[in-house]
């Protein structure tokens, strides 16, 4: 008998005797609704700015192009992200539920390979652990306006929170006066001045993450009759109550609750200029997984498809084709990636364009290798007996059969490219300030170790998680794909 919970991601297969993948499935469904509703806010209005930019890319493609801020892109990622994972883990459960497919065959074994090699992964618990640990990291990227509880570049008052360790606590006073507006509203009456004016003010509140108010940092403070007397540093100042926010009630009233007193808490510290450490931490792995996962990617294709020309049609294409890597294996290549960067300037899209470019000479290596004892075999040379064009022997039957030694080296390559990316930040040839990356943040905190030891140690856990999980996933596949490894 099916009940209404069991339309719940996990609980289904919870009952039909799979604890594990059920779970997890729940775990999952339950953090995400659990962010979406603590920060449900940030969520609607991250849709309906993301609704409004598209009706204004149809009715006004100017005044789009006048309004459209880079940092609007990560509210809307994160929100659609968001959205999807709900429904995706929403969609999958009610499919288990009503397969009857699924049901008749809960106890029989799969014989698609894909399935015997993730079964075999899944044997390998460090491995399979890894891999939720890298999902997570790549989650948090997704998700970091949500989760980062401030703005990666923002600068707080600088006497009272530069250089403060991990959970450190601050009293903050909220001022009535409201943080201006970049773009000033639009004073037509028509359509799409009232679309522009409504999408202005939500991206304000955006970008502040709902806290439209300035805000006031203090060491301490003290209510008197007329005004709030407040430390910071080695000054002490006042303000009129009537300058805080709902200052005016709270001096009429007498009573006890203030609304213009705040506390925020820094749970990894802050830097010298007073930025939390924990949201550059979080908005740095965007930076440090994207490249990873773009220069792999390119880099895998690349190889992959010089890799199969080179070995299927040899000869002079081969021979032309096997010198040329060999040269730019022979050359150093972080060299060349400095030579690049010095040659024309420092940019994200020219790292990952430089690291892509001289990255694939090892998967077109181990692909050709790959081709040059398959093309010899006899379903090859059936295919080719049976009048089939190269092209389709190549995407069909030789690219397939050489996927396996591919995956194993993506995954362990996706690591060492985020060692070299955080490298280059570090050296300050990377990323640049003030955008964040893992890299560059240890550079920042390196003349401090001994003092603000918290502002280099996060971002470099961060780094050795990710490339040991990425390792560790890399072997955990390796044992999975490889019959000679198979229990």
């Amino acid at each position: 008998m099916i009940s209404f919970f069991d339309f719940f991601p996990g609980i289904y297969l919870i009952k039909k005797g799979k604890p594990a993948v059920g779970s997890l499935l729940l775990l999952c469904f339950l953090i995400a609704l659990s962010i979406l509703f603590i920060k449900f806010e940030l969520y609607s209005r991250g849709i309906y700015s993301f609704g409004l930019y598209i009706i204004l890319l149809v009715i006004s493609p100017e005044e789009f192009i006048n309004l459209f801020n880079i940092e609007l892109i990560e509210f809307w990622i994160a929100s659609l992200f968001l959205t999807l994972i709900v429904l995706l883990l929403g969609i999958s459960s009610i499919t288990i539920v009503r397969s009857e497919k699924y049901q008749t065959q809960l106890g029989k074994t799969n014989k698609n390979l894909t399935h015997i090699a993730w079964n075999e992964f899944k044997k390998r618990s460090v491995a399979l652990s890894a891999l939720g640990i890298a999902v997570l990291l790549y989650s948090i990227a997704f998700l970091a306006p949500f989760l980062a509880p401030f703005s990666p570049n923002v600068q707080h008052d600088l006497t009272v929170t530069a250089y403060q360790p991990p959970m450190k606590s601050f009293n903050v006073l909220v001022l009535k006066e409201p943080i201006r507006q970049n773009i000033p509203l639009r004073s037509e009456e028509t359509l799409t001045a009232k679309i522009a004016n409504q999408a202005i003010q939500t991206n304000h509140l955006l970008i502040h993450r709902g806290k439209t108010n300035k805000l006031v940092f203090v060491d301490s403070y003290e209510l008197q009759n007329q005004h709030v007397t407040f430390q910071q540093g080695f000054r002490t100042k006042k303000l009129p109550y009537n300058a805080l926010k709902g200052g005016e009630a709270f001096l009429h009233s007498k009573t006890t609750q203030a609304e213009f007193i705040d506390e925020n808490t820094f749970l990894l510290g802050t830097d010298q200029y007073g930025r939390d450490i924990l949201s550059r931490v979080i908005y740095g792995s965007r930076i440090s997984l994207s490249i990873g996962f773009l220069v792999v990617f390119i880099a895998v294709t690349l190889g992959t498809i010089l890799g199969v020309v080179s070995g299927y049609f040899g000869g002079t294409t081969d021979n032309l084709i096997m010198r040329f890597v060999d040269i730019l294996i022979a050359f150093p290549g972080l060299f060349l990636i400095l030579i690049i960067i010095a040659t024309f300037g420092n940019s994200i899209y020219l790292i990952v364009i430089t690291l892509s470019l001289t990255g694939w000479m090892g998967v077109s290596r181990l692909v050709r290798s790959q081709i040059l004892t398959l093309k010899e075999q006899e379903f090859i040379l059936a295919a080719k007996s049976l009048g089939l064009s190269n092209w389709r022997i190549i995407f069909k039957h030789l690219v397939p059969n050489t996927l396996t030694p591919v995956i194993v080296a993506a995954t362990l390559r996706i690591g060492s490219i985020i060692l070299t990316e955080a490298g280059l930040s570090f050296l300050g040839l990377g990323v640049q300030p003030p955008t964040a990356s893992w890299g560059n943040i240890i550079n920042e905190g390196r003349d401090n170790l001994l003092n603000h030891w918290w502002i280099s140690t996060f971002p470099g856990l961060a780094i050795v998680l990710t490339v040991v999980c990425f390792n560790l996933i890399g072997d955990g596949a390796r044992d999975a794909l490889d019959p000679r490894m198979r229990d």
